[in-house]
């Protein structure tokens, strides 16, 4: 198994990341196939495979606020107020996903990209980590 992991800087701003780019770059030697796993080992983001600059992204954020407000409600009450909703997110948006490789390639849809998911204005900055399991 090979693994790397990377840094992401999200701002301080909720995101929907675009990781597509990176997942490839790791994958540039690889001419055979397996399976890539990515983790993000944080308590407040997770990943989601999805279409990305056609609103879908914008969507997924707008909908996560509506399920997820940044309100008072939450028992978890450190950092921004409403920053316990950050701690469910990785239980309706999980922190890893697995992607086949055929031939070196993400066997992703055609519309499809691999996302990191932040909601967590408080921490700029996210580690995920990049492994590939050869078939």
């Amino acid at each position: 198994m090979r693994s790397e992991e990377i840094e992401i800087r999200t701002g301080s701003r909720e995101v929907v990341h675009d990781l597509t780019r990176a997942c490839e770059d790791f994958l540039a030697d690889v001419d055979g196939d397996g399976l890539l796993h990515v983790w993000v080992p944080h308590a407040t983001a997770g990943l989601a495979i999805l279409e990305t600059g056609a609103g879908s992204d914008d969507d997924l954020l707008t909908a996560l606020r509506e399920l997820l407000p940044a309100d008072g409600r939450w028992r978890h009450r450190h950092g921004t107020p409403g920053h316990g909703r950050d701690h469910v997110l990785p239980a309706l948006v999980p922190p890893y996903a697995t992607i086949p490789v055929l031939g070196g390639v993400l066997a992703l849809g055609t519309w499809q990209s691999v996302c990191l998911v932040d909601t967590n204005v408080d921490n700029p900055v996210r580690k995920v980590r990049l492994s590939f399991l050869a078939g």
